[in-house]
């Protein structure tokens, strides 16, 4: 009977070991360690030029010099005519002259002004520089004019015979000044054509009052 038992417990032996003792070790694995530059790239790398830097203003060049504009006289300056406008029988038209051209331009005295028949040969129509029933005529004043600046003169006159016969005009020929390039203007309305004299305040950067 004992020598059953033992042999029973002897069979056994193999399986009855402390826990961890006979049992063979797990194998070790291979340990990953991952770097930054084994990752893939979300999107392909490629290199970019950077657009060129303005420089800064100090380095740049000048600034655009003006220029004359189109159809701008030889003398740098023309002048235009705005609407007439009536009171009381009198009448006034303002005149400007702008600089068109692309250097100053110095202004000194009163605009050039003849009424013209209807076949543009002047009429006798005198022209007197000064102030009338539209506007006072402060006197003439020296102006330096920078390309695209402008000064305005005030040309007045009667058109109801209060003084003596009327003249019936069809234009009035204006200039920047006795010899330059002048400019034909119209007369539009039998109110507005009759005319006494003219009377026509200096260039000034301010209307006349």
């Amino acid at each position: 009977m004992a020598g059953a038992l033992g042999l029973s417990l002897s069979g056994c032996a193999g399986f009855l070991v402390p826990a961890g003792e006979g049992e063979p070790e797990p194998t070790p694995t291979a340990s990953y360690r991952v770097h930054a530059d084994k990752l893939p790239s979300p999107f392909p790398s490629a290199s970019v030029p950077l657009p060129d830097r303005p420089p800064p203003p100090s380095a740049q060049g000048p600034g655009p010099t003006p220029t004359a504009r189109a159809g701008c006289p030889s003398s740098g300056v023309v002048v235009d005519m705005g609407e007439v406008q009536a009171a009381l029988g009198h009448r006034a038209v303002g005149l400007t002259l702008t600089n068109c051209g692309d250097k100053p331009y110095r202004v000194d005295g009163y605009p050039s002004v003849r009424a013209l028949d209807d076949a543009g040969d002047p009429l006798a129509v005198p022209v007197n520089p000064g102030s009338s029933y539209m506007g006072s005529d402060p006197g003439p004043e020296e102006v330096m004019l920078k390309p695209g600046e402008a000064v305005q003169s005030l040309l007045a006159w009667v058109s109801t015979p209060t003084g003596g016969d009327l003249i019936e005009g069809d234009a009035l020929e204006v200039a920047p000044a006795p010899g330059l390039e002048a400019r034909t203007f119209p007369l539009k309305g039998s109110d507005v054509r009759l005319l006494d004299e003219l009377n026509m305040t200096a260039w000034r950067t301010q209307p006349s009052q």
